[in-house]
C-alpha cells in the first residue's frame, strides 16, 4: 500500500491544514498547496519527498514538524475519530464488526 501511495498527493489535504492552523485562511492555504502540488507534478517528485527549504519556498509558515505530517502513514493515523483510518480506528471497528 505504501508503495502505490509514493506520488499521489491525497496527503495535500493535511498541508493546507497545517497552514490553516499556523492561521493562515484556509483559502490561501488551498492556493499554496496547488501550487505545492503542481511544483511536485512538473519535478516528478513525491510531496514526501520535499525537504523543509522546498516547502519553505511556497509559505514561511512551514517549520521544520511539516516534515512530520506528510508521509502518507501520519495521514493515515492521524485519523483517529470513529471510521478514520488509524490503527485503533481501524481495530474498533473490526471489533465491532465481529
Amino acid at each position: 500500500m505504501a508503495k502505490s501511495l509514493m506520488g499521489d498527493t491525497s496527503n495535500a489535504t493535511d498541508l493546507a491544514d497545517y497552514l490553516a492552523k499556523k492561521g493562515l485562511p484556509f483559502r490561501q492555504a488551498h492556493e499554496v498547496v496547488g501550487k505545492i502540488v503542481l511544483h511536485c507534478a512538473a519535478t516528478n517528485l513525491p510531496i514526501e519527498a520535499l525537504d523543509l527549504q522546498t516547502f519553505r519556498q511556497f509559505s514561511p509558515l512551514f517549520e521544520q514538524d511539516v516534515l512530520r505530517i506528510v508521509p502518507h502513514r501520519a495521514v493515515m493515523e492521524a485519523r483517529t475519530s470513529e471510521g478514520g483510518t488509524a490503527p485503533d480506528a481501524v481495530s474498533y471497528q473490526i471489533k465491532m464488526a465481529e
